[in-house]
């Protein structure tokens, strides 16, 4: 079935389903939108990791092994860094570095980080369209015991380590989405929207922050299905389930379908999870979930755009 489909995504799991998406919707019939909350300035440069893992994916240039990062990457700059007594805590690769210095460049000419975003996307020759949520800044800030932390220093830099008390999206209330996601979003031939399995709390909800998208997502057309990044009461990678449950949320599949509510027509949960399905509002399917190679993210992609057609059909009816 033809049609475009929107993806809403974090960093490594989200670039899993989205590559997956890349591999059977063609070129610009894909548009996936990234989460820019965790987007800050380090060592002057403009850092944006979600961004960066979605385009390293999308390009088949990302790091098998860490997830984030280029493939055959080298540290001669974090090694002189560190010899210079410098902030080594946040790890950038020589091949990483020219994205940053390129990007913090280009913004200071005044540029917009969506049209930095696109001419990277077109130079690396990656077929689907690449959009941050907006192009004014919101940072997702952590509370912990401790205080309020910025999100790269609570999530990097003290790997994880305090407490979550509460989430805050600085700078969201003045953001605005861009014109084309929703145009995206009203498009006729939109077929789907995917959510996919990014942390809800501080890959999703920071998308979600930004005024008036969460309206238009529950006003379109297309179904909006979303996968659980939740397996068996785990998350396959990240500090999800943890942070779930620092929260008062019980860390599994079928309280991250209730976290997104409303807005969500259909679900997909790993077979492990498959006796909660029951129990959730939004239309299930049940799959493997967990991605390990190309094929198996081609082949979830194809559920969930599966999932959507047979609720689609169902309206229609």
């Amino acid at each position: 079935m033809s049609g475009t489909v929107l993806a809403l995504s974090g960093g490594i799991g989200g670039a899993k389903l989205a590559l997956g998406l890349a591999q059977i919707i063609p070129g610009e019939a894909l548009t996936v939108l990234a989460n820019t909350g965790d987007d800050f300035e380090h060592l002057g440069l403009a850092i944006s990791p979600d961004i960066d893992t979605l385009t390293y994916a999308l390009a088949g240039l990302d790091n098998p092994i860490t997830g984030w990062g280029r493939r055959d990457e080298s540290w001669s700059f974090m090694t002189a860094l560190r010899e210079l007594g410098g902030e080594d805590w946040f790890q950038l690769g020589d091949r990483d570095l020219a994205t940053h210095v390129e990007r913090t460049r280009r913004l200071r000419a005044g540029e917009t980080l969506s049209a930095v975003t696109e001419d990277f996307r077109r130079r690396l020759g990656i077929g689907a369209r690449l959009l941050p949520m907006s192009d004014q800044p919101v940072r997702t800030k952590v509370l912990t015991p401790e205080g309020w932390l910025d999100f790269q220093h609570w999530f990097v830099r003290l790997r994880c380590a305090p407490a979550v008390r509460g989430l805050e999206f600085a700078g969201a209330e003045s953001a605005r989405p861009l014109p084309a996601i929703l145009d995206a979003l009203r498009d006729p031939a939109l077929r789907a929207v995917v959510i996919c399995p990014s942390n809800p709390l501080i890959s999703i909800d920071p998308i979600l922050a930004v005024p008036g998208l969460r309206h238009v997502l529950r006003e379109c057309r297309a179904p909006v299905v979303a996968v659980s990044p939740i397996i068996g009461g785990r998350a396959v990678k990240g500090p999800t389930a943890t942070m779930l449950a620092d929260l008062g949320t019980p860390p599994a599949a079928d309280a991250v379908a209730r976290h997104y509510g409303d807005l969500l027509d259909g679900y997909v949960l790993d077979a492990a999870d498959a006796a909660l399905a029951p129990g959730i509002a939004a239309r299930c399917a049940v799959a493997p979930t967990l991605m390990t190679d190309l094929a198996s993210k081609a082949a979830l992609a194809r559920v969930v755009l599966d999932l959507a057609d047979r609720i689609a059909a169902e309206r229609r009816a």
